[in-house]
């Protein structure tokens, strides 16, 4: 079943607000794992939230790519059972790549017993080192904001059982969100794409949680979002590309790709007085810390 992907917040770019997973015929263990580098020449940058399954071309280009752009590990976010299988065996193909599994509250009413089965079983998996994208969507609304807070709960308790990071998915739902959060104990939360201000990134700082930036803040509407980056310490700071969402100011209209993270941590890092290198490697320090990459 094909899956909706909101464009995220706060500046979405309307060419992918309604993409969809679509069913790739290629066997991805047909393909190489991308070739074994020398560990000084590794590259530095952490993608933190890509969706490789819905970037089109052959993921193997994509992942050399952003290789070559200084970007060696990637996060390949599930949004649904399907895409989450499909974000594992990926992850299983390509070094580099990592898998999280979820479901998005975009598709939280279809969330039911059989999903979460397989959601669980793919959490056993070493490579898979997320729970979600879960979270809540005011916003759209595609799915009742009943089965949004049921979903997203259900997601905090398996976050809790495994030890994985909860990759949160919040628009337009920042009291109800953090309420959630604080209610069900979440521990280590990634907030993925933020979207708030610069007092809920003071609050989320105090909780202890991760939070992330996506390449809107390169946009010019962004001057709130890099107000509330400067309130974020660098040990709890990450960047995402949310690709193929979100493409940076310049790439508008195209296609977003993990190999665009530099533009992310040029923007974070002008708005923090700090260097753009200085940037992507304390974010990749931090991805590393709350994920805990295995390989």
């Amino acid at each position: 079943m094909k899956r909706p992907l909101d464009g995220g917040p706060a500046g979405d770019d309307p060419t992918f607000a309604g993409a969809e997973v679509e069913p790739d015929s290629t066997d991805p263990h047909d393909r190489p794992p991308v070739a074994e580098d020398d560990p000084q020449l590794e590259p530095v940058g952490i993608d933190t939230h890509c969706h490789l399954f819905l970037i089109e071309g052959d993921p193997g280009d994509v992942v050399a790519s952003a290789r070559a752009a200084g970007v060696g590990r990637l996060v390949c976010v599930g949004i649904d059972p399907e895409s989450s299988r499909r974000s594992a065996e990926l992850a299983q193909s390509f070094r580099g790549v990592f898998a999280t599994a979820g479901v998005h509250p975009h598709t939280a009413s279809e969330f039911d017993r059989p999903a979460g089965a397989v959601i669980e079983e793919l959490l056993a998996d070493r490579l898979v080192v997320g729970v979600g994208e879960t979270g809540l969507d005011y916003y759209r609304r595609l799915s009742p904001v009943e089965d949004q807070q049921r979903a997203f709960r259900t997601h905090i308790a398996l976050s809790r059982e495994t030890g994985k990071p909860l990759v949160v998915h919040v628009r337009e739902a920042w009291e109800d969100a953090l309420a959630i959060l604080d209610a069900e104990g979440a521990d280590r939360v990634v907030l993925h794409c933020f979207s708030g201000d610069a007092a809920i990134a003071r609050e989320a700082r105090a909780r202890g949680y991760f939070v992330s930036f996506a390449a809107n803040v390169t946009y010019p509407n962004a001057t709130q979002l890099l107000q509330a980056a400067a309130e974020i310490g660098p040990d709890h700071l990450l960047a995402e590309t949310d690709s193929p969402c979100l493409p940076p100011r310049s790439l508008r209209g195209r296609p977003n790709s993990p190999a665009n993270l530099p533009s992310v941590a040029e923007a974070l890092a002008e708005a923090r007085g700090v260097t753009s290198e200085e940037t992507l490697r304390s974010t990749a320090e931090a991805a590393r810390a709350v994920f805990e990459f295995h390989r």
